[in-house]
């Protein structure tokens, strides 16, 4: 049985790892020479909305997925009549517009950031003075890991901001003083059947995801994030793994965004659940039962930005997994990351602590 997956990146990479267990056999479809799951399945190089190449895949796949949310949705809607497409073409698409998502998590009842569509001076002259300031200017679309983003917190930002971002469709939203950053990972499968993993705690430098840790939060914040995440896969109809990112403030959480896909921050599910993410994304598309969700212990799960320490520096800690992307080095490019299980959260924090002291010394954790 073969999976296809467009984009073959880190995330394809971790997929092709999970599955090969299963017995399952990978195609990749990406533009970029010598991607990072290059090394593991064929890749078809080529743009990730060329008719010719999206036929071959779903000629050759049982279904198709994805591991970057940014690919095309019409790319994806032309595979729906070859072959399955898992999570569908239409999830994927609201995933993809920022407004889109904050009227999903309005429809559902799901407390999100004070907003509004900017696609003018004007609007966002009005949508400042409805909202105040501080707030955030984003693009729409193909916004990560701190992108497309400026941050106004006086009348004199507005103008350099329109400048440098105004030539595609915006949103002004207010700049929450969070607590804590956090975010669920759900499962749903193709009959129905869904599971959450434990709330994941975030921290982020420079925009870019640094640290987790998980299991986090209290009782009650668990079962809301439950809560919200199934509300939204069950809206869409969603097929796969799917993560809400939420700032919590004063004990409430307030949703930011949505990943149609496996997650950065459910890296830690590798070594510290029963089932990965990436497993049971593969569970989910390919319609098997879906695996437990349980955290095994209390885990971290550090980001390895720009360069690679040498692997000899890392595996001389007891108990750290390395992931290695095998990415060219680039300022601010997860190269790969590394995780550590430990049986109680002090004993997590403690090793947090002492490796992004020899990783990250500007990061600190309390």
């Amino acid at each position: 049985m073969t999976v296809g997956i467009v984009g073959a990146g880190q995330l394809g990479r971790m997929l092709a790892l999970a599955g090969y267990p299963l017995g399952l056999d990978f195609l990749f479809l990406d533009p970029a020479e010598q991607p990072p799951a290059a090394g593991l399945a064929p890749v078809l190089r080529s743009p990730f909305d060329d008719p010719a190449a999206l036929r071959i895949l779903a000629g050759r796949c049982e279904v198709v997925t994805i591991d970057w949310e940014n690919v095309p949705a019409a790319a994806l809607r032309a595979l729906q009549s070859d072959t399955r497409v898992s999570p569908s073409p239409a999830a994927i698409a609201t995933a993809q517009d920022r407004v889109s998502e904050k009227r999903l998590f309005e429809r559902l009842g799901i407390a999100t950031t004070r907003w509004r569509a900017v696609g003018s001076r004007r609007q966002l002259d009005s949508a400042v003075r409805a909202i105040g300031l501080p707030g955030v200017l984003k693009t729409r679309r193909m916004g990560y890991d701190g992108k497309g983003q400026a941050v106004l917190r006086t009348a004199a930002d507005l103008e350099p901001a329109w400048t440098q971002m105004g030539a595609v469709p915006l949103l002004y939203e207010e700049l929450v003083p969070f607590d804590l950053e956090v975010s669920v990972i759900g499962v749903r499968a193709r009959g129905g059947e869904c599971r959450v993993y434990p709330l994941n705690q975030n921290l982020h430098a420079g925009g870019i995801l640094r640290l987790t840790r998980a299991p986090c939060g209290n009782a009650r914040l668990n079962r809301l994030a439950a809560r919200q995440v199934l509300a939204v896969m069950e809206h869409l109809g969603y097929v796969g793994v799917l993560a809400i990112e939420f700032f919590v403030r004063r004990g409430r959480l307030i949703a930011n965004e949505i990943a149609p896909r496996v997650h950065n921050s459910g890296h830690w599910t590798i070594e510290g659940a029963v089932t990965s993410q990436f497993e049971n994304h593969l569970r989910a598309i390919l319609g098997l039962p879906l695996g437990e969700t349980r955290a095994v212990g209390h885990s971290a799960m550090i980001n390895l930005i720009g360069a690679m320490p040498p692997r000899e520096a890392l595996l001389r800690h007891p108990g750290v997994h390395l992931h290695d992307y095998v990415k060219q080095p680039r300022p601010g490019r997860k190269l790969g990351h590394l995780t550590v299980v430990e049986v109680d959260a002090a004993r997590r924090d403690r090793r947090a602590r002492a490796l992004l002291a020899e990783l990250a010394p500007g990061i600190h954790i309390t």
